[in-house]
């Protein structure tokens, strides 16, 4: 039986009908922790979905971890699917967050990183900071900032070649670490990533009972995926790269150049 399926809940916790909730903060307990995702339109919803149910259920475990989603404005944003989401906080009003959550997508994600208003928050909390993060092609937004220079990175295998011209070292793996700075692979990964962060912020055994309350153990229908079999998709990515960043052709010429 895997481990995370015979693990208890954290003593801490307490249980409210099968479920965890979360006691009443007490004196000197410990300081905040805010996660903050970021929400800008077009995303993949998934990129921030299921890293934030995997947060949601950390707070509700550990009470000194806060998660967000910050925009610049509350109003509700499209994604790549029929789902719109709406920030609970705007960038100004999270301006010391200890972990900061990039979600990617297609082309929106290309024009993100054009976005003045979000790179120069991103580079402002970034020197305070203890994580910075980001889900599949979420990567090249920090990477626009300028945060990946000079480290390893990875991203959406698509994507991964575009890392090199943003100063990264590209890397195949499902998360990588280096320094501060946290990357995941392609839209699911992400769920990875955030179960190693939270064992980062809570331990071992919370972070087990965390992949068991979501029953996070794919399987998925048709195996894992066989990369060997994986080609480039130069003629898909260049395609999003001029359509998201049309009026931005020093970027295009970075990136495609």
């Amino acid at each position: 039986m895997p481990e995370a399926r015979r693990c208890r809940a954290p003593e801490r916790a307490t249980r409210v009908g099968g479920m965890a909730s979360t006691p009443a903060p007490e004196p000197g307990a410990a300081p905040v922790k805010t996660i903050a995702f970021v929400l800008y339109p077009g995303i993949t919803a998934l990129d921030m979905v299921g890293p934030l149910q995997v947060f949601s259920a950390l707070a509700g475990l550990d009470p000194s971890v806060r998660p967000v989603v910050v925009s610049g404005s509350l109003e509700a944003l499209g994604t790549d699917t029929p789902l719109s989401l709406t920030a609970s906080h705007t960038f100004d009003q999270v301006r010391d967050p200890y972990a900061v959550i990039v979600p990617g997508g297609t082309e929106p994600t290309f024009t993100a990183m054009a976005d003045e208003d979000l790179l120069a928050w991103l580079r402002d909390v970034a020197g305070r900071a203890e994580i910075m993060a980001s889900v599949c092609t979420g990567s090249l937004i920090l990477g626009a900032a300028g945060l990946l220079e000079g480290r390893q990175a990875t991203t959406h295998w698509a994507c991964r070649p575009l890392l090199s011209r943003l100063g990264a070292t590209p890397v195949r793996r499902r998360w990588v670490q280096d320094g501060p700075v946290v990357t995941a692979a392609g839209v699911s990964a992400g769920i990875d990533l955030a179960l190693h962060l939270a064992e980062r912020l809570s331990g071992r055994q919370t972070a087990q009972f965390v992949q068991l309350l979501i029953e996070y153990d794919p399987e998925p229908p048709h195996g894992p995926i066989d990369w060997s079999t994986v080609g480039p998709a130069d003629a898909w990515v260049d395609s999003m790269v001029q359509k998201g960043l049309a009026g931005h052709p020093g970027l295009i010429a970075r990136l495609t150049g």
